[in-house]
């Protein structure tokens, strides 16, 4: 493990069986993780947990994965805003299994990107499988720059698409997988290097070892770190000081 500190900035750790014990591990190993929810009847108990931590926050979600079974869970989301930060797991997803419900999934998304520019200075983590066109542009009519930021998980647009999520003042949440895939690479070589985070996305991505967890994003940051031409503690240090400008914003 590197010597400094660690982001995993997109983690499911209610999925984890061990959710508290999880909790605990990412504080005294001082990772900073973005624990995101699914549907915002999850948020309460990750918060309640988050909130004993300093290095664990909890973002309020409702996957667009999901939304075909939980869109009236849209009002308690929006009960909820006020008292979180952060926003996700959130977006489009236009993959064959969801494309059926994507209409209804722009609806929600439409909704959610409003009210966080309403409030400001929310963060949100954002879902785009096939749909990155379309999110960035809700992203420009919904969420003007200086009402909130975005960024843009596990990202797999094409290079223009990412050329306009950078000008759109978008950062990007890079994982394992994203760096096995040549032509994903390809893209993360082309981003700006201060608009990089690091993350697992686990439960669903897999190491060397089996199912990661926060503390395996060495493996991510190690990966990149070669891709990029630094040193891993090197690199670290300037994720780092990316998450402070993007909380800082």
């Amino acid at each position: 493990m590197t010597s400094k500190r660690l982001v995993d900035f997109h983690c499911h750790l209610d999925l984890y069986p061990d959710h508290e014990e999880l909790v605990r591990e990412c504080d005294h190993l001082e990772v900073f993780t973005l624990a995101v929810t699914t549907t915002p009847r999850a948020w309460r108990r990750n918060h309640e947990l988050a909130s004993k931590t300093r290095y664990v926050r909890a973002a309020l979600g409702l996957h667009p994965q999901l939304v075909a079974m939980c869109s009236a869970e849209i009002a308690l989301w929006e009960e909820l805003l006020p008292n979180s930060r952060y926003v996700g797991e959130v977006g489009l997803d236009a993959g064959p299994r969801f494309y059926r419900s994507l209409d209804q999934q722009k609806q929600v998304f439409e909704h959610i990107l409003r009210k966080c520019a309403a409030a400001g200075g929310k963060i949100l983590t954002i879902h785009s499988v096939r749909a990155a066109t379309p999110v960035l542009d809700m992203l420009e009519e919904h969420l003007p720059q200086g009402r909130g930021v975005s960024v843009l998980h596990w990202f797999t647009g094409t290079k223009a698409e990412a050329k306009r999520a950078v000008e759109l003042g978008c950062y990007f949440s890079i994982n394992i997988e994203m760096l096995r895939n040549e032509r994903h690479t390809a893209l993360i070589m082309g981003l700006p290097q201060d608009r990089l985070l690091t993350e697992t996305d686990g439960p669903f991505v897999k190491g060397a070892e089996g199912t990661m967890r926060p503390r395996d994003v060495t493996l991510t940051l190690g990966s990149l770190a070669r891709l990029l031409g630094f040193e891993a503690d090197d690199l670290a240090t300037k994720i780092q000081g990316n998450l402070k400008q993007l909380v800082s914003a």
